[in-house]
Parts: C-alpha cells; structure tokens; sequence
C-alpha cells in the first residue's frame, strides 16, 4: 500500500492512501496542536472532503478499535 505525504505549510501535513475499493482515506495531523483530522475524499470531485476532528488521545482510541492494540499515546514534552 502506497502512502502519500503531503505537507501543509504553516499546517502540518497530510497523509493519504486509496483503498482497494478506490476510495481515499487520510489524517491530517496538525504542528504544535493535539488535532488530527481523519478525512475522507468524494471520489468524483476531490475538492468535496470530508472530515473528522479528533484529539491525540481520540486517535490513538480509534487506532484501537481498528485493532491496531500496540498503538501507545506518547506525551510530547
């Protein structure tokens, strides 16, 4: 699976990939905030997305529940 990286001056950055149905799923992780944005693509127009504000925490729950059980939030000091 091809991840795509895509920084967000004076935002952060933007990763993506294209599931095997061809749909586009991605997080938008803010800089020197606890946000990130789970987004989802309109496959017919890529300017129509949307999206899903959640904390640093909120991710890492939602990492769970997709089953990944070795995801640790990590405190940055």
């Amino acid at each position: 699976m091809r991840i795509e990286h895509t920084p967000l001056p004076g935002i952060g950055v933007r990763r993506t990939f294209t599931t095997a149905q061809g749909h586009r799923v991605g997080v938008v992780e803010y800089r020197g905030v606890d946000r990130r944005d789970v987004i989802y693509e309109d496959p017919d127009d890529p300017d129509k997305t949307c999206g899903l504000r959640l904390t640093r925490s909120e991710a890492a729950a939602l990492a769970g529940l997709l089953g990944l059980i070795d995801v640790v939030p990590v405190d940055r000091y």
